[in-house]
């Protein structure tokens, strides 16, 4: 069964969530969270730190990321572990896989003509705000 990961990087205020614009299959022209592939032999949260720095250059300094959620689809054969981290600092974001962009979070992320994932990233958003005190203190 194939892993992926998802990564969710809030703002150091909060305020905005970072995203990119697909530029390839699945999902072409969507928005996305950050995230990909975890290797054979991989720990998913080191994974998941590497996927965020080849993607965005963010780093385990810049971030402390969380083990949130996951999701298992038995049809596709694959699994998707969820983590979520608020920027220390700001950080120059950059990347060439897709086009990065942080978005304001009164969005419709639910709106599947503009969001990946079958309106996970709404669900995600939703998880997140229940658990923020818990979450993203530090």
């Amino acid at each position: 069964m194939q892993g992926y990961n998802v990564v969710m990087i809030y703002s150091k205020d909060m305020d905005r969530l970072l995203m990119c614009k697909r530029l390839k299959n699945p999902y072409k022209g969507l928005s996305n969270l950050v995230g990909g592939k975890i290797e054979i032999g991989e720990a998913g949260i080191e994974a998941a730190y590497r996927e965020l720095f080849e993607e965005t250059s963010i780093s385990k300094e810049d971030v402390t990321l969380h083990h949130v959620m996951d999701f298992k689809y038995y049809l596709q054969h694959c699994y998707v572990e969820v983590y979520v981290g608020k920027l220390k600092h700001d950080v120059m974001v950059s990347g060439d896989e897709n086009e990065l962009y942080w978005s304001d979070l009164n969005k419709d992320f639910f709106n599947m003509s503009l969001y990946a994932g079958e309106g996970n990233i709404g669900h995600m958003i939703e998880q997140v705000n229940m658990s923020k005190d818990i979450l993203l203190t530090d």
